[in-house]
């Protein structure tokens, strides 16, 4: 066992690793492709959480805004995981996809993806087609003649303050979450995300 760990007494190891359990419960169902990023890779870290926290805090800051849970690479891949039980996963791959586009510098590689990106998610049929206006669809289509990496800002846009207005709501009310939250809520304060980690063997 590694020595953080051993510091701490026996009960609060097994509310943890209880913890841990239950949120690997709640995200096995997480997979997505490539495209849209590592969405179903569960990190215990708290390297990824902008201001170091603990992972309790991580979770618990995901019902504070919606920005939180998005900025959270855990709270992604409950968020994502939850959205597939509403079968609406679209809306939160076509965000993510938007803000891997957007970090591409090649102007190929930038006009190539613009169009997958269409393809799979803005015209008509499209096989993970989210909901937006026509007005919204064309707009995009006619920025893709001239693709930049703002070409999709105004779908992406829509898209999120659906899922805020929408799905998130319903994510905060969710058993899944609520359950989680009243975990994290139960975790000892001084147990960091990191040292829920197992240990590593080198």
């Amino acid at each position: 066992m590694c020595r953080t760990l051993a510091a701490f007494p026996t009960t609060c190891l097994e509310r943890a690793k209880e913890f841990k359990t239950r949120l690997g419960i709640f995200l096995h169902k997480s997979e997505v492709g490539s495209d849209t990023g590592s969405v179903g890779k569960f990190e215990w870290g708290s390297k990824h959480s902008k201001a170091g926290r603990n992972f309790s805090e991580d979770v618990l800051g995901w019902k504070e805004s919606f920005d939180l849970l998005l900025s959270s690479k855990n709270g992604v891949a409950a968020f994502h995981a939850f959205l597939k039980t509403e079968f609406s996963e679209e809306n939160l791959e076509f965000w993510l996809a938007c803000e891997e586009f957007k970090k591409i510098r090649s102007a190929t590689k930038l006009a190539s993806r613009a169009q997958r990106i269409f393809e799979e998610f803005i015209c008509s049929e499209a096989p993970k087609e989210v909901n937006i206006d026509h007005e919204t669809r064309e707009l995009t289509r006619s920025n893709l003649q001239a693709a930049t990496a703002a070409c999709f800002d105004v779908a992406q846009g829509k898209t999120r303050t659906l899922m805020e207005k929408d799905s998130y709501p319903r994510f905060l009310k969710s058993p899944a979450y609520r359950d989680l939250a009243a975990q994290a809520s139960a975790a000892p304060a001084s147990l960091s995300g990191s040292s829920l980690a197992e240990p590593s063997h080198t």
